[in-house]
């Protein structure tokens, strides 16, 4: 019988152009299950698995173990996930063939040696070694990416302030940038992630003689992915390296910014004291108030998101979301204590915010994106947890923010 708007498991198979038995085999591993199955076990895709077989091959030949795909991918996809899910795929295929052209020349370096009949400089060898063994942190880098874009989602498209994370952040930088004495003001950005408090704000920035941007990140694909999304701009450099030793010499830079950073570090002390020495000091005469360079760091408090644990936890006491809780590590509660290590001068300023949601989806990427044990407990009870998901937003569901600044100098 023919059911409308499903395929039999071998037009689906000839339409996507793979065998029915790479279908099978797809079943058989949960990570392509069809849509229907009959009673005598014949088994049917729709349109959405298309939508769904289309990242399975892709991060396949993108060097993806199926064990990998099926962390990735959940047996849901609506318009904004997969939109999310192309634009994180076409960043990694960005990536790769910027990887494979490095590859090329350095193979072409190699040859070019052995061809003049030179002394072999054997460090190409390494680099070549290097270079094809960045596909784990490709992989790494697209799991990361992934989950960022899921948090700044929820809180982009449903939290209540009007102004945003990102434009209230950048609203407290600006100040300074105005006040500045010296030109051009210099910025350095720690852990910059994906850059978005930049590109959201790329209008409102000075010119390129007022103003240079050091964007940086322990991370080479983030700084990839931000170089790429900036491009030619002057007011901006780029630079990979651990904030726990900052490569530039004392008196640099007149502000530097940690945004939701300084949690992660091993040694938050240390880290403070690295900024405090890059950044300017008073000048020499200036007037008692003069505080020279600034550092903006922002963190969470005990109140952020919680209800989100409360939330799985009730589905699953097992499930935690985080192994570990930032906000003891630096937060609102204990930051001022930190930062007075290295800094004589502290401001709080809070940002007032909640989220406020109808849908089940965002909620549920969001979870799916953080750092704990969730997905353990979670993809293989998908529908039961959707389900559960769909009950709580019912009626509007609320999340506490707590978060801020410290503006230390």
């Amino acid at each position: 019988m023919k059911l409308p708007g499903y395929y039999s498991s071998g037009q689906f198979a000839k339409m996507a152009q793979v065998s029915i038995r790479t279908v099978r085999f797809y079943d058989k591993q949960n990570i392509l299950k069809p849509s229907y199955v009959n009673e005598s076990g014949a088994r049917f895709y729709t349109d959405a698995d298309f939508a769904r077989l289309q990242q399975i091959l892709l991060l396949k030949y993108l060097g993806f173990s199926l064990d990998d795909i099926k962390g990735i991918l959940v047996d849901d996809l609506d318009t904004h996930y997969l939109k999310n899910s192309l634009q994180l795929q076409k960043q990694l295929v960005l990536d790769r063939i910027e990887q494979m052209e490095l590859v090329a020349s350095a193979i072409d370096d190699t040859v070019a040696a052995l061809t003049d009949d030179t002394a072999i400089d054997w460090s190409q060898m390494l680099d070549l070694i290097h270079l094809t063994g960045m596909e784990k942190s490709l992989k790494t880098q697209y799991q990361n990416a992934s989950n960022i874009s899921a948090r700044i989602r929820l809180h982009k498209d449903y939290s209540t302030n009007p102004k945003g994370w990102f434009p209230w952040i950048f609203e407290q930088c600006s100040e300074f940038f105005t006040s500045a004495v010296s030109k051009p003001f210099r910025v350095l950005e720690i852990g910059c992630g994906n850059g978005a408090l930049w590109t959201e704000n790329l209008e409102k920035l000075p010119g390129s003689d007022q103003i240079h941007i050091t964007l940086s990140d322990i991370s080479e694909g983030m700084i990839r992915d931000v170089r790429r999304t900036i491009g030619n701009d002057s007011r901006f450099s780029f630079a990979t390296f651990d904030c726990h030793a900052l490569p530039y010499e004392a008196n640099s830079f007149d502000l530097v910014i940690a945004n939701h950073v300084l949690f992660y570090c091993e040694d938050i002390p240390g880290v403070c004291r690295e900024v405090r020495r890059v950044l300017k000091s008073p000048s020499a005469g200036c007037k008692p108030d003069c505080r020279g360079g600034v550092f903006l760091c922002s963190a969470y408090g005990a109140a952020h998101m919680q209800e989100i644990t409360h939330l799985v936890q009730e589905f699953d006491p097992r499930i935690v979301l985080s192994a570990q809780k930032l906000y003891e590590n630096f937060g609102l509660e204990n930051g001022e204590g930190i930062l007075k290590k290295a800094f004589s001068r502290i401001l709080l300023k809070r940002y007032e915010d909640e989220i406020v949601l109808d849908s089940a989806e965002p909620l549920i990427e969001y979870i799916l994106s953080c750092h704990g044990n969730q997905n353990q407990y979670l993809l293989d009870r998908y529908h039961d947890f959707r389900v559960f998901v769909e009950k709580k937003t019912k009626k509007d569901f609320h999340i506490t923010k707590d978060a801020g600044v410290f503006l230390c100098s």
